[in-house]
């Protein structure tokens, strides 16, 4: 009986330990620092995904008491938490590293499991929880620059453009951020240009069907739409294809795009990930992060950009267009365009 007794009080130690993650101090020279990169959706052919999983990975390239385990969740949200509860529950790593509006969601519950367990999320907010950090990047104001763009592209003379003034919108899926911040500021930039713009905004229904992306993109087209933008990883392919073959135009988030498309894709927004990420993970290392906060992020700050010395943008958009919007995203960075952002 006493042996008995003695072997379940073993097991039930192991157990505690095996899920109790690291507590959060700087690392010393005898210990790893182990991160789980943990991607909500793969990372080829996704911009936020790719910057984020590169930036982890140079800085561990950087710093040889860091370990990096990228994971690839895949599209079904439905299993992200199962998935992500089943790696964090030996205690593995000491820190969750994502990228995604979803995930303080389910990070959260996912900690109240492993209460010791830290999170990290780019892309997202959340305050309160003392387990979780959130940098929330200013996508109202990176729709605001893009807009302007595009409606500077709409009302022009350019060989693809029509008389109908008329933008368009193609999203993976729906959700706060998206809904509250990104469509209504993309809409709010064209409308500067001039207010009568009308926007055209359309739902997938995943990440990955570029078919349908594709179909939705001509049915626009057929409704006037002249200039495009998305937010739907792999599927925006099939928008682009379209535009290229019916003669449209494409402005881009997050990353250089031009060579996919010259004279198609004319503007190109960056989201300083990789940056961030390898900025994050130094102050990580150190111990120094401020967990149950968040922070926003955009251009003022350097995290937030637009890519106009490459030849995609320079040597197809007209020299008119290029001093509007050039001077409008010189404001931006300076901090001299006044817009609200809606609340989450």
């Amino acid at each position: 009986m006493k042996k008995t007794i003695a072997v379940f009080l073993l097991v039930c130690a192991a157990l505690v330990v095996g899920c109790k993650a690291r507590d959060s101090k700087a690392v010393t020279a005898d210990r790893q620092f182990s991160v789980l990169v943990f991607i909500t959706g793969v990372v080829a052919g996704s911009p936020p995904y790719e910057l984020l999983a590169a930036g982890a990975q140079d800085f561990a390239d950087a710093n040889s008491t860091v370990t990096i385990k990228i994971y690839e969740a895949g599209f079904n949200q439905a299993e992200w938490e199962e998935q992500l509860t089943s790696l964090v529950a030996d205690g593995e790593y000491d820190l969750v590293l994502g990228s995604n509006p979803s995930l303080p969601e389910i990070c959260a519950s996912v900690g109240k499991k492993f209460p010791n367990q830290q999170f990290i999320i780019t892309d997202a907010w959340l305050e309160g929880n003392p387990r979780i950090s959130t940098y929330l990047y200013n996508q109202y104001e990176q729709s605001l620059y893009l807009g302007y763009l595009a409606g500077l592209v709409t009302v022009s003379k350019m060989p693809h453009a029509n008389a109908a003034r008329r933008i368009g919108f193609i999203a993976a899926q729906e959700y706060p951020l998206l809904s509250r911040h990104i469509v209504p500021g993309f809409l709010e930039g064209a409308r500067r240009v001039d207010p009568g713009i009308e926007l055209d905004f359309r739902v997938i229904g995943n990440w990955f069907d570029a078919n349908k992306a594709a179909e939705l993109a001509s049915s626009m087209i057929d409704a006037g739409v002249d200039v495009f933008a998305s937010i739907a990883g792999g599927a925006a392919q099939g928008m682009i294809k379209t535009a290229k073959e019916r003669g449209a135009y494409v402005v881009s988030y997050n990353t250089n795009e031009y060579q996919q498309a010259p004279g198609i894709i004319v503007g190109c927004g960056l989201m300083e990930q990789k940056k961030l990420v390898m900025e994050i993970l130094g102050d990580a290392l150190a111990g120094s992060i401020q967990y149950g906060s968040s922070r926003t992020v955009g251009a003022k700050e350097g995290y937030l950009n637009f890519i106009a010395d490459d030849p995609g943008y320079r040597d197809f958009l007209p020299a008119d267009i290029q001093e509007k919007f050039n001077a409008f995203m010189n404001d931006i960075r300076a901090g001299k365009v006044d817009y609200t952002v809606p609340p989450l």
